[in-house]
């Protein structure tokens, strides 16, 4: 399955399903009714939810996130993803993408999971959750639950990964490595982070500063000339080349363009890169054998996504959503929905993850565990209080 371009057209705004869901406390309410339903019968799969999450879950975290206002579709219309035959081919658009990647990386590696993603923890603890599907590459889940099945549905980018043996390496130490190769560049970051360009989390004040934040650790600096910059190759193939390849390095140890093997890219999926088909077959089995699906801070832009909701739906699954802005095809979404309901066949509304999700859980903790599918002996203090 390829990663395809994401949905790119105007988004309508929340609908608020039921009403009550409009208030905090009614939208806690709404997904208390969601997430502990009336026994069904016969009952469908295994009594739990599974969680599709988005960039809108990170926001707290300090990451920009799509489509919300400032999000970097709203600020950058410019903005234009790297696709991944252009990565692969190109030596110079891979010069571009690591020199950007370079300047954001520090924003990305000192930020953490926030109480949205210890909440999603706690769900997991109250056995309420069987598993994550997340559409973010900022590895926040696993570092927030790392007992709870997490599955990173476009890939991770704690590593990159060699496009000729498939190795990975430590994006840390390669971000050393780019230092090294490149000290006009690292100078130019202590300038940047002494500055606060990078600190501020506010993509207006960086715009302020003569920087562009984008998505998934990208800084775009306007004017700057990247064809200097240089990167290096994958340190397996340098050491053994496979068979009929060449993998050549210069006198500082950067990747060479006499070379045709060996090339390291971020372990994501870009857009025109094929999603790995252990992952497609593990999101579907996870989708499969939950009871009920819960988006939370997705506008279900990119059909990798949008294709999981359409699969539960057509299970006659219920489904719950929580994002700030519009849905891709929300109305279809929600067609069959009652406005009447409870909560119980499904929720829409639009809460900050960060406020709601620990709300939610301390509801859950402290209200009779009839419908619970299981609830643990004895209280556990969240990690946020």
């Amino acid at each position: 399955m390829l990663m395809r371009i994401p949905f790119t057209q105007p988004l309508p705004a929340a609908t608020i399903i039921p009403s009550s869901a409009a208030t905090a406390a009614g939208a806690v309410t709404a997904l208390q009714n969601f997430l502990n339903p009336r026994p069904t019968s016969p009952p469908r799969g295994n009594g739990k939810t599974t969680i599709l999450s988005g960039a809108g879950i990170s926001v707290a975290s300090g990451l920009a996130d799509y489509r919300g206002s400032n999000g970097t579709y709203t600020l950058n219309k410019t903005y234009r993803p790297i696709y991944f035959h252009e990565f692969s081919a190109s030596h110079e658009a891979r010069k571009r993408y690591w020199a950007r990647s370079y300047l954001g990386w520090t924003t990305l590696n000192r930020s953490k999971p926030n109480a949205g993603h210890h909440a999603v923890a706690a769900l997991g603890d109250l056995g309420i959750i069987s598993s994550v599907i997340t559409q973010n590459v900022d590895s926040f889940h696993p570092m927030a639950h790392p007992t709870l099945p997490t599955i990173e549905l476009h890939g991770y980018l704690r590593s990159t990964v060699c496009l000729s043996c498939r190795t990975e390496y430590d994006r840390a130490k390669f971000q050393d490595d780019l230092a090294a190769l490149n000290p006009t560049w690292a100078a130019f970051l202590a300038e940047m982070l002494q500055s606060g360009a990078l600190s501020t989390e506010h993509p207006e004040e960086r715009r302020m500063k003569g920087l562009k934040t984008n998505p998934d650790g990208d800084v775009d600096v306007p004017g700057v000339e990247y064809n200097t910059f240089r990167y290096p190759a994958c340190p397996a193939c340098l050491e053994k080349p496979p068979e009929g390849k060449r993998v050549e390095i210069d006198s500082d140890g950067a990747w060479s363009a006499k070379s045709n093997a060996g090339v390291l890219k971020p372990n994501v999926i870009m857009f025109g890169e094929s999603i790995p088909d252990t992952t497609k077959s593990a999101v579907e089995v996870a989708i499969d054998e939950a009871s009920r699906i819960l988006v939370l801070g997705s506008s279900l832009a990119t059909y990798s996504a949008f294709r999981l909701i359409r699969r539960a739906q057509e299970q006659s699954m219920p489904v719950g959503f929580v994002n700030m802005g519009g849905i891709r095809n929300e109305e279809l979404l929600l067609a069959n929905l009652s406005r009447d309901t409870t909560g119980q066949d499904g929720v829409r509304c639009a809460q900050p993850l960060e406020a709601l999700l620990p709300s939610l859980v301390e509801r859950l903790r402290t209200a009779p565990a009839t419908h619970m599918p299981f609830m643990p002996a004895t209280f556990q203090p969240a990690p946020w209080a």
